[in-house]
């Protein structure tokens, strides 16, 4: 008898998942459902969609629901499941276009809900001119409010990737910018002295920067006019709330289905949650940290697309894994680039490590290149067996994506003494003869 798999959500996690369990099996009815008239799309370009950089929407999407149906896998676009019964094998689903309510059978049961913006019961929430920033319909109402409205004063509210770059953005559409970040700096998952390389470089390009702020609500006549903050008002009239992300795991939880850190849905490394059958994967589930293996929540969709495709495999009778992560993340802010991977000083006080830091700063090029820029480089040292456990970096074109070699490294516990010697590749415009890694790996005692 074939069997049926039933995928809520259709982005990352979801349509990965799907692709995967078709090439596992080629006869199994495979189902997607997702509440969304978009499926498989690149939510990290929407901050360059609104930016005018990316020309349509479509340009986003990855792959069509009519390309998934040649594979003979089904997506139903408006449906949103709202009830799952484990004891029966069904998902209860709503039609969001005519409201009906249907049901569907599963043999094996995918959640990739994914997550939504983090949005706290603010006073002038509902003014018009203030928005969050999620999906390519949030993207859409942005791009034409900026458009109708062409505002001046813009304050986003979020010093994290997503908000930097949507600063980046409206900058670059002639908006005067000023970010507010509750935390003591911009940046949170990156150490103060980095971030601070960053919040230099945003006020001299006229970036006003808040930290150690807090937002209590906003002001105007039915649109924005500014917002309340902890110190004060400041003018605004175009708002942007990006704090974070909430996993959209109520339907698992209200199921029997156990939660984790974060309300995120608890999966193994097999992407099983604790009931048979039903799998998580995406920014709805949990995953574990490779240095601590703890059960963390860091939602990123290179993150999902892997969950994605191991829950895929094994909902289809496979036996992957997937390992975890290193929180390994990069950015371009302007002409600014910055990344990160493995532990901060913050994680490492708080995992209790005793911990050595190098930080340099050089060039991104020989210095005799036109191109070279700076780079300022750090480097985290477990003290107790001199392994590699974390690195930051800030600087110019070229700098960022220095962070994988090092993902790399802390990935496969390489010491300092095993990476002081890496025949890292040298030619002037790539790199001065020595690398900014390797000078900082020599840092080192």
């Amino acid at each position: 008898m074939t069997q049926k798999l039933v995928i809520i959500g259709g982005v990352a996690a979801g349509m990965s998942a799907a692709a995967k369990a078709r090439r596992i099996q080629r006869d199994m009815d495979i189902v997607v459902y997702t509440d969304d008239q978009y499926i498989s799309y690149a939510g990290c370009g929407l901050p360059y969609f609104i930016g005018g950089r990316v020309e349509s929407e479509d340009k986003l999407v990855a792959r069509t629901p009519q390309e998934f149906a040649r594979q003979n896998i089904i997506v139903r676009t408006m449906m949103r499941a709202e009830e799952i019964k484990p004891e029966e094998g069904t998902v209860v689903l709503r039609d969001l276009q005519n409201h009906s309510a249907t049901q569907d059978h599963y043999d094996a049961l995918v959640i990739a809900s994914g997550a939504r913006a983090l949005v706290p019961p603010l006073e002038g929430m509902d003014l018009e001119g203030v928005f969050a920033l999620r999906n390519i319909h949030d993207s859409l109402q942005i791009k034409a409010y900026i458009e109708n409205h062409k505002p001046h004063k813009a304050v986003v509210i979020g010093g994290g990737y997503i908000g930097l770059e949507m600063a980046e953005n409206l900058t670059e559409r002639g908006c005067q910018v000023c970010v507010i970040e509750r935390a003591p700096h911009i940046i949170p998952n990156m150490d103060e002295d980095m971030a601070q390389i960053l919040t230099q470089y945003l006020e001299a390009k006229g970036v006003e920067v808040r930290t150690g702020e807090a937002v209590n609500g906003f002001f105007g006549e039915g649109r924005v006019a500014g917002v309340i903050t902890d110190q004060g008002e400041l003018a605004a009239d175009f708002v942007l709330l990006s704090i974070g992300v909430v996993p959209n795991s109520e339907i698992a939880a209200a199921a029997g289905i156990e939660l984790g850190v974060k309300n995120a849905i608890r999966v193994n490394q097999k992407m099983e949650t604790n009931l048979p059958g039903i799998y998580a994967a995406g920014d709805c589930a949990t995953t574990l940290h490779l240095l601590s293996g703890n059960e963390v929540y860091i939602p990123m969709g290179t993150t999902a697309n892997k969950q994605g495709k191991v829950a895929g495999e094994n909902a289809a009778g496979g036996n992957a894994s997937f390992k975890g992560v290193l929180g390994t993340g990069i950015a371009k802010v302007l002409e600014m680039e910055i990344s990160r991977t493995g532990f901060s000083e913050h994680e490492c006080r708080q995992a209790g490590i005793d911990y050595v830091t190098q930080r340099i700063s050089s060039r991104t090029a020989a210095h005799f290149c036109p191109i070279a820029r700076d780079i300022h480089l750090k480097l985290i040292m477990d003290r107790s067996n001199r392994r590699l456990i974390g690195a930051q970096i800030v600087g110019y074109t070229g700098a960022g994506m220095r962070i994988d070699m090092l993902a790399a490294a802390i990935t496969v516990g390489a010491t300092i003494e095993d990476l002081i010697d890496m025949d890292l590749a040298y030619s002037p415009p790539f790199s001065p003869v020595w690398d900014p890694v390797l000078v900082a790996l020599n840092q080192f005692e």
